[in-house]
């Protein structure tokens, strides 16, 4: 049997970027041993796995793991991005359970879930996180039997409590919705233990060098709407806090643990402001010195500017913002509730306090032409930005997963072909074939190039020539990024 690969990779659009990390029959330990005499009692053994959360310590298996651990079941968290698969665990597990946050996580599940069956045909399947219930059709079909999404560490809990050993193989009920809950919850601190360190993880790169970078999340879900986002179709615009004592906790068990960054993952750090903003005040207090970033919506940016200076003062290194798009007719299609204008507006605003933003864009979509993304390659120059975004938000090409708001439009349905089963997507073509063809080859000069480690100028220049862009302006290039960055980018 082929060994799947599990690797660090990223995605632009639907392309994943692998840096292939192999599992080996000796690392998986598909060595075909007795599975242990399980135990008579309550609790379970579980393991919680995931295949890839763009280079962070997962938040995603340390949450419900404490959950789970203070039910009294035993716990193992594999980050199999990271490291080897643990055989021992996969052969004893009575309940094995996949973070699903994203298209990749979901890609690698689908190459590890056969393999992780004839090892262990006894154990629970279940899958959670974004991605379960938007892909339930291919999970279950893969042998899943529980599918949970938005607030899942209840969810799991109950899951392991119905379980035992003297009950497994749990029969998975046929025709089982998937469970979706928006329902508050009180969070516990993130367990971490058995996750590898947060040095194995994605670093920030400074002036100076770089910074171990911890990972939490202080609210999941949103309350907005834009019609390509996968949080949408879970959450349906609500969105549900950490409790601020479990956030602050988790950052400082992180920093007890060499963490001088930390990532707040919210979708929108801004949808509560009201509980974000005493969170970092509280940051900075105990913490002066450490540096955080977050992500936050433009119109956000514009209704709370009156915050920003908040964000500076407290050590907010950037603000990473999803911009997808300078036309107005494409942003409007995408749902996104600002304006070319507005983003300009947010530039300035961030630029005049020294707050860096971070934009991400999805250039390549069913109403890019060839002129509109030259356009969006004179504009990043223009505005200095061209060294400011990572390489492959001028490459990224838009994902319609499963459940995608996008089908909402009767211009995509049109274009699009049958659900990729493999790909995880909805494939379609752009009107001229031309653009599609330079989005391949965008993709292949980032690929190349970042392995040649070109400088971020470099391969904006290769891009603007392979565009046919013109005569590059008059404009001086910062030979490196000039705003922090993670090493491991944002990716879908």
């Amino acid at each position: 049997m082929v060994s799947p690969w599990i690797h660090r990779g990223k995605t632009g659009g639907s392309r994943p970027k692998s840096r292939g990390r192999r599992v080996s029959e000796r690392h998986f330990g598909i060595l075909r041993r007795s599975l242990r005499r399980p135990v008579h009692n309550r609790s379970v053994q579980v393991l919680l796995v995931s295949t890839y959360e763009m280079g962070r310590q997962p938040f995603g298996l340390a949450s419900p793991a404490a959950w789970l651990r203070a039910a009294g079941h035993e716990v193992t968290q594999a980050d199999v991005s990271v490291t080897p698969m643990p055989s021992h665990a996969v052969e004893s597990a009575g309940l094995i359970a996949f973070f699903l946050p994203m298209h990749t996580a979901t890609k690698l599940f689908l190459r590890l879930v056969d393999r992780i069956r004839a090892v262990n045909p006894r154990a629970h399947l279940c899958a959670y996180g974004l991605y379960a219930p938007l892909n339930e059709r291919l999970l279950r079909g893969a042998g899943v039997g529980t599918i949970l999404g938005g607030e899942f560490e209840t969810g799991l809990r109950e899951l392991a409590g119905r379980l035992s050993p003297d009950t497994l193989p749990a029969p998975v009920p046929v025709g089982k919705p998937a469970v979706i809950s928006t329902d508050r919850q009180q969070f516990l601190v993130p367990d971490r233990t058995g996750l590898p360190p947060l040095g194995a993880y994605a670093q920030l790169v400074v002036k100076d060098g770089t910074r171990r970078v911890g990972y939490t999340e202080a609210s999941r879900g949103c309350k907005h709407h834009c019609r390509h986002c996968p949080v949408v179709p879970v959450y349906g615009g609500r969105f549900r806090i950490v409790q601020p004592e479990i956030v602050l906790e988790d950052i400082r068990r992180q920093v007890g643990a060499g963490a001088a960054h930390i990532t707040f993952g919210d979708p929108d750090f801004f949808n509560g402001p009201g509980h974000a903003i005493p969170i970092v005040e509280a940051l900075h207090e105990e913490w002066p010195w450490l540096s955080y970033d977050v992500t936050i919506k433009v119109s956000h940016l514009l209704q709370h500017r009156d915050l920003l200076p908040i964000l500076k003062r407290t050590n907010c290194a950037f603000v990473t913002s999803a911009i997808e798009s300078l036309d107005d007719t494409v942003l409007g299609k995408l749902d996104k509730g600002h304006t070319r204008a507005d983003f300009l507006e947010a530039l300035a605003l961030t630029r005049a306090i020294g707050l860096p933003l971070a934009p991400t864009f999805i250039p390549f979509h069913p109403w890019t032409t060839m002129e509109s993304y030259r356009e969006f390659l004179r504009t990043l120059a223009a505005l200095d930005l061209s060294t400011q975004i990572t390489p492959i938000q001028l490459a990224i090409r838009l994902l319609i997963p499963e459940g995608s708001l996008m089908l909402e439009l009767a211009e995509i349905r049109q274009r699009v072909g049958l659900f990729d089963a493999r790909a995880l997507y909805y494939p379609w073509q752009n009107p001229d074939p031309a653009v599609d063809a330079l989005s391949a080859e965008i993709q292949e000069v980032i690929k190349r190039e970042e392995k040649r480690r070109t400088p971020r100028a470099g391969i904006f220049c290769q891009i603007w020539d392979l565009a046919q862009t013109g005569e590059f302006p008059d404009i001086p290039l910062a030979s490196r990024a000039t705003i922090p960055y993670l090493t491991e980018p944002w990716y879908c």
